[in-house]
């Protein structure tokens, strides 16, 4: 069983920055983040297998928005510089014991956090 952990949103202008963090309790091999807009899908933003660091992201934050792990303190993080109105939602990780596969569906995922609320203006 992992138990997540979000921190770190918040209000920002549009061009700011925020930076999410993810604190895992137990051992995931794979964690993602999600966006969910209210009455919208959850959307994979980006993930990464803790093992070696690979990384993936979707289309929309390429270039803007950079996920990290410290596997000393089990804690996942989302860089999220350039920020746009867009990208205002509230921010989930979620974790999986497997590898990278269907990382966009976040039926993939068996554990997630509570959520952290970004919002740009």
């Amino acid at each position: 069983h992992v138990q997540l952990v979000e921190s770190g949103g918040g209000s920002v202008q549009a061009g700011g920055s925020l930076n999410l963090s993810c604190a895992a309790s137990g051992r995931a091999n794979t964690i993602g983040w999600f966006q969910q807009s209210p009455g919208q899908e959850r959307e994979g933003v980006a993930a990464i297998y803790t093992g070696d660091g690979f990384t993936v992201y979707g289309d929309s934050v390429k270039g803007r928005f950079t996920i990290s792990r410290d596997n000393a303190k089990s804690t996942v993080y989302l860089q999220m510089n350039s920020l746009k109105p867009a990208d205002t939602a509230m921010y989930y990780c979620a974790a999986d014991l497997g590898a990278i596969g269907d990382w966009r569906n976040s039926a993939t995922f068996a554990y997630w956090g509570q959520g952290t609320q970004v919002t740009v203006s």
